[in-house]
């Protein structure tokens, strides 16, 4: 609904076949399938783990590519996440990276409305979650109404000015808001309303009953006015690209190519050749040296290991630990943490401007299949060096 009224190509009627067969709205978002989804979600907590990686992408791009007189690259990372989303493991290795890496961009709205599918959160997660996120090195806040809208602006604000680490937003709401009957309860997770009920939370929040797919005037017009507004701001930012290019031009080459997934000219002129007669080489040695070979004349080429560095061979020599006072960097440092870094290094990629990379065992790609599994079906390339 706000791809549609936010101007994107998603027609109402589009809306009115939610979770039909070949829609462009399936029950999950799917990067590539509908425009303005940004990934694919649906396996909880990779969506969390993944806008790490976007974060990160932005903080490195941030560092190498602004100048003292154009900022090109400036934008926050937005999350919605629920209560299953933060039970899944990947989405404590995310965080916990997130907390480390002082990602101060990265703000997260937690719907704390304290019901899965068999029930309530009581049956089985009761933990203190903003002491969790605390502890993770994440700036906390709660808003006890989540319908209050100027609360949540002020919490934006706020998370805003943490410059130095990601923000947890932790609103209290109400799943199934306005349902006489079902609201609050694990009824309104997977299952429809169905029409009698639908009448009922219609004239319970004073609604109109008919059209059955009903958009105000006032609400047309306002995002008229936000589509307007988001035109303007991108025509700002490309005339503070435009300057930028002109005053930097080698630098904002190398930004094309990254955002056109291309390239540049002569990449592979210094690779490695390994011949019969040098004698046995580990396939290890051989990844690492064409790693580095490569890493010389593609700049836009980072990644690392989950703490296995020094025998997937990953390290990039000559080019720095990528940390809190090292955005600019280019080596990643993922701690044993194998799922998060798969969801990471999906993130950076459709964050775009990044090929990036992540090793460790073959056997170990299990712990990150799920993340694999959603690069595929996005049609995502990330490197995967396993040995």
């Amino acid at each position: 609904s706000m791809l549609h009224l936010s101007g994107y190509d998603l027609s109402l009627d589009e809306i009115k076949n939610f979770r039909q067969w070949e829609s462009l709205t399936p029950g999950h978002p799917e990067y590539g399938l509908t425009a303005g989804v940004e990934t694919t979600t649906g396996p909880l907590g990779q969506g969390i783990a993944t806008a790490v990686g976007m974060a990160m992408a932005e903080s490195h791009l941030a560092a190498r590519f602004n100048s003292s007189d154009h900022e090109i690259v400036d934008h926050h990372t937005y999350v919605f996440a629920s209560d299953g989303d933060l039970m899944e493991g990947v989405a404590s290795e995310g965080c916990s990276m997130a907390g480390h890496l002082g990602l101060g961009k990265l703000i997260v709205f937690y719907m704390d409305n304290q019901i899965t599918i068999e029930g309530s959160t009581a049956l089985a997660f009761t933990e203190n979650v903003g002491l969790r996120f605390d502890a993770y090195g994440w700036h906390v806040q709660r808003v006890m109404d989540g319908n209050d809208l100027g609360s949540l602006d002020a919490a934006v604000n706020t998370a805003k000015n943490a410059t130095d680490k990601p923000s947890l937003v932790i609103c209290r709401t109400t799943i199934g808001f306005g349902s006489p009957n079902k609201a609050g309860t694990s009824k309104i997770h997977g299952e429809k309303l169905g029409a009698d009920e639908v009448a009922l939370t219609k004239q319970n929040l004073g609604w109109p009953e008919e059209p059955a797919f009903y958009i105000p005037d006032e609400v047309r017009e306002r995002y008229k006015e936000i589509v307007s507004r988001g035109a303007e701001l991108e025509s700002q930012w490309q005339q503070t690209y435009d300057a930028y290019a002109a005053a930097h031009p080698d630098l904002a080459a190398q930004w094309q190519l990254g955002l056109d997934r291309a390239l540049p000219d002569g990449w592979d002129q210094n690779l490695p050749v390994f011949k019969p007669d040098d004698g046995a080489v580990a396939t290890r040695s051989a990844s690492g040296d064409t790693l580095n070979a490569i890493a010389s004349r593609v700049p836009n080429l980072i990644g690392g290991s989950a703490d296995l560095a020094g025998s997937n061979n990953t390290n990039l020599d000559g080019f720095g630990d990528y940390a809190a006072d090292g955005y600019d960097n280019r080596n990643l440092h993922f701690g044993v943490r194998e799922h998060g870094m798969g969801a990471a290094l999906n993130g950076m990629m459709v964050h775009g401007g990044i090929i990036a990379y992540g090793g460790t065992f073959l056997v170990f790609s299990d712990y990150m299949r799920p993340a694999i599994r959603l690069a595929a079906l996005m049609g995502i390339s990330p490197i995967y060096v396993f040995t």
